[in-house]
């Protein structure tokens, strides 16, 4: 394992001090993500060099299984800070299916020119302080100003709502990655598996607006304060917690904080059976039901008080294969639902066992990996009806089961199952994102718009399908730029998803980029040498044959063989 320089550099124009996690250029200073800056400071201790994600996992993320995403969403943010464009790059390259290149000039300083940089600094800081201060009359005047506006804005509503207009005000949380004392990977997956299930047992409550998981975990590990994740994501409370288990015992550190003040509304300690954390969840979601005084409809009730499992053997061994799944390769899937499997041995009552098994079966499909495609539909149609049938408390099962249903091309199930998911939790952001996805399939991108949009409200660190879809909707509108505009945030998410760069390549001829077109699909079939129209045809589920046969087309001119 290398350990990263944390000594001073330029890059190009920028000086970097990673002890202090900041970039500066000229007078702005930014100050980076712990992960991100690391990253950053690997990457220029091998300048030049073309870096995989395998060294990446291993010298900046310790060997920790990530998701693509998590990868992804680094560089994202180190080329955002550093004004970077990932398709033009003036620092960081991407070097399709090997990884990261810094392109930009590296030099290292001595401790002399740190010194000096130190001292400009203070200067600036300085300068900044003058101006400041000598601004301060009219940002006084400006203020006081506002502040009547806002007494006017607020005696409005006063009298509205007294005059008997509705208006209805939902509390907003986000449930932060609960931390891992034991500060081993062993515990890592049980960790963040009940920072996911407290999560989607929020969401169920319409009278709560929730954070999806995947905008949690992007501050995994941060140190960022509770005010300042509410002024970044407006939202109203954050849940944190602390977990230590050892042997067959847990200890619980939970609190709710009010991101406008910093204090707790509410803070607990639970020492339990390891076995009883189930118990815990249930004692946690309900202290907030009763520390923000919502108020929950009976299903609500009924469906908190239903689990999805109580052996907590099977439920380390489903934690682990969502784990390695994410991954999303041919061998991890493989790897997941072996997993899967165990724990449905353990508890054959595992509904959402059996729906992340029919996931898999059926995202293996839409890959091309299957030999048998039918029978992997069909087994995969058979395990998330029974998921459904042993669990229909959770979203999940019958997110599973839509998804299954839209690869068969059975599109009205697939839409009703997906719709049950969200009347189930009202703040599920897969829901919509998959409602989306199937809408731009049946060939209603206004619908597909509006479904991606609340998802993307709900999940504000969304993962790369969520521009996908939108650009699908945008292509399917006729507006090409805005299609290629949202396809290529897409790709910078992920730069190996298939369907992006069909989609890409598509928007590209009707945009009049054949150049960019024709890219588009030596990049496909580097990914993918045996991708054809023909593998198209069979695999994408698009039910407009117009819609269908104009898409084909569009490959075909921008040189997708047959």
């Amino acid at each position: 394992m290398i350990k990263i320089d944390q000594a001073e550099f330029t890059l190009a124009n920028w000086r970097v001090i990673p002890a202090e996690g900041t970039i500066i250029l000229d007078d702005k200073i930014i100050r980076l993500e712990p992960k991100v800056m690391e990253v950053l400071a690997y990457l220029a201790s091998r300048a030049g060099e073309v870096i995989s994600r395998e060294e990446l996992d291993r010298d900046v993320w310790h060997g920790a299984i990530v998701g693509y995403d998590s990868v992804t969403s680094t560089i994202i943010k180190l080329r955002k800070a550093l004004r970077d464009n990932a398709k033009n790059p003036l620092f960081i390259a991407t070097v399709p299916k090997r990884g990261y290149q810094l392109i930009a000039t590296v030099e290292y300083l001595d401790k002399n020119e740190s010194d000096d940089s130190e001292n400009i600094i203070n200067k600036q800081l300085s300068a900044k302080l003058q101006q400041s201060t000598s601004s301060k009359m009219i940002s006084v005047f400006i203020i006081g100003l506002l502040s009547l506006l806002i007494i006017a804005w607020i005696s409005s509503i006063f009298f509205s709502s007294i005059s008997g207009e509705d208006y209805i005000v939902r509390p907003s949380v986000m449930v932060l990655p609960f931390e891992n004392l034991e500060k081993t990977d062993e515990h890592d997956n049980f960790v963040d598996g009940i920072t996911e299930d407290l999560v989607t047992d929020l969401s169920g409550l319409s009278s709560l607006l929730v954070m999806a998981s995947n905008t949690s975990f992007q501050y995994k590990g941060s140190n960022i304060s509770p005010k300042d994740i509410g002024k970044e994501l407006n939202v109203d409370f954050v849940l944190k917690g602390s977990i230590r288990r050892s042997g067959d015992s847990i200890r619980i550190n939970t609190q709710l904080i009010d991101t406008k003040t910093g204090f707790n509304t509410w803070a607990k300690r639970y020492d339990k059976k390891a076995a009883n954390f189930f118990i815990i969840q249930d004692e946690v979601v309900s202290s907030i039901v009763q520390a923000l005084a919502l108020k929950i409809t009976r299903q609500e009730k009924q469906r908190l008080l239903q689990k999805t499992t109580m052996n907590l053997k099977a439920y380390d061994l489903f934690q682990e294969g969502q784990r390695i799944s994410k991954i999303s390769t041919k061998e991890t899937s493989e790897q997941a639902r072996a997993l899967y499997r165990k724990a449905i041995e353990i508890d054959p009552t595992y509904g959402r066992a059996y729906g992340a098994i029919a996931y898999s079966l059926a995202f293996e499909f839409r890959r091309g990996w299957s030999i048998t495609p039918v029978e992997t539909l069909d087994r995969a149609l058979a395990l998330a009806e029974q998921a459904v049938a042993l669990d229909n408390s959770i979203p999940q099962t019958y997110w599973s089961l839509g998804y299954v249903y839209l690869m068969r091309k059975e599109f009205n199930n697939a839409s009703k199952a997906v719709e049950e998911a969200i009347r189930i939790a009202p703040n599920y952001a897969d829901g919509y994102g998959l409602l989306a996805l199937i809408n731009n399939n049946l060939g209603h991108p206004k619908k597909a718009i509006g479904f991606i949009k609340e998802g993307m409200r709900l999940n504000p660190y969304y993962t790369w399908d969520y521009p996908y879809n939108l650009g699908c909707a945008y292509y399917l509108l006729g507006d090409y730029n805005a299609a290629i505009d949202a396809l290529e945030k897409a790709e910078e998410r992920n730069e190996n998803a298939i369907p992006i760069k069909l989609y890409l390549a598509t928007s590209y001829v009707k945009a009049k980029r054949q150049d960019d077109a024709e890219w588009a699909v030596d990049q496909l079939l580097t990914l993918s040498p045996t991708l054809t129209i023909s593998h198209t045809n069979k695999t994408v589920p698009i039910v407009d044959a117009k819609f269908k046969r104009m898409f084909l087309e569009d490959l075909r001119q921008a040189g997708l063989p047959e």
